[in-house]
């Protein structure tokens, strides 16, 4: 947050702080938060643990770790709310990634499932491409995630895909939520093209280049650092229509 109020970039903090062998630069790239089994429940140990030996002060600490993750997810997802002219009601985004890492099916505490979540509350329609999450886990996740709202309903505001070109075609917006490699190096011209404009993409895991997509047109939004406008989307929001 500090670097993209300021202009600073993320990696190159991280690239400092990790020639430190103390600490090495693994685990220190921003993301739009942490997930899987493991990392979370450790860290609800330690607190508890904490509380147990009446360190309270270094419950707190643990437990704000976790809280940060949990509003990462939140900041992440409002910001597409509010970059889409304050509304995604029927609108179409296109989410990439539904594991919590990249080459796992393992969607256990994945940040998609929360971000899934806000956005549908908020009235979008999702249109999901995962290469290894298969179909009924993400619609199990979704559901389970949503217990007041109606199963089918869900299921109709919900459609899986079975590549990233399916999914961002008449989209609004793409929301990449997993690191996979594969979606660094898709034809993001030809996604550019099949989309509605303006069209945003949102880097929840900063693996793309985007300096290269805002030169093809996309209003490009990422974790840790600001990125240039696309002067293609300058007109826009002054004569934002319905159909945005």
């Amino acid at each position: 947050m500090v670097c993209e109020a300021t202009g600073a970039d993320i990696t190159e903090v991280a690239k400092a702080i990790g020639t430190d062998s103390r600490i090495g630069p693994k685990f220190l790239q921003a993301s739009v938060g942490f997930g899987g089994s493991c990392f979370q429940k450790d860290l609800l140990n330690l607190v508890y643990i904490s509380e147990c030996l009446n360190l309270s002060e270094v419950a707190a600490y643990w437990q704000q770790v976790i809280d940060m993750n949990e509003y990462q997810k939140s900041r992440f997802a409002g910001k597409v709310v509010e970059r889409l002219f304050n509304t995604i009601t029927d609108k179409r985004i296109a989410m990439f990634g539904f594991a919590f890492k990249k080459n796992t099916g393992d969607t256990r505490e994945s940040p998609a499932i929360y971000v899934s979540k806000y956005l549908l509350e908020e009235g979008a329609k999702l249109h999901i491409y995962d290469p290894k999450v298969e179909e009924k886990q993400i619609f199990f996740d979704l559901v389970t995630m949503m217990p007041t709202e109606d199963p089918e309903g869900v299921k109709e505001l919900v459609k899986v895909h079975s590549d990233a070109y399916s999914a961002a075609k008449d989209a609004h917006a793409i929301v990449i939520c997993t690191e996979w490699d594969e979606f660094t190096t898709l034809d993001y011209q030809k996604i550019y093209d099949s989309m509605l404009k303006p069209a945003f993409l949102f880097d929840g895991r900063k693996i793309c280049d985007h300096e290269a997509l805002v030169k093809i047109g996309f209003h490009v939004e990422t974790i840790g650092k600001r990125v240039s406008r696309s002067p293609l989307l300058r007109g826009w929001a002054s004569t934002t229509t319905s159909t945005f």
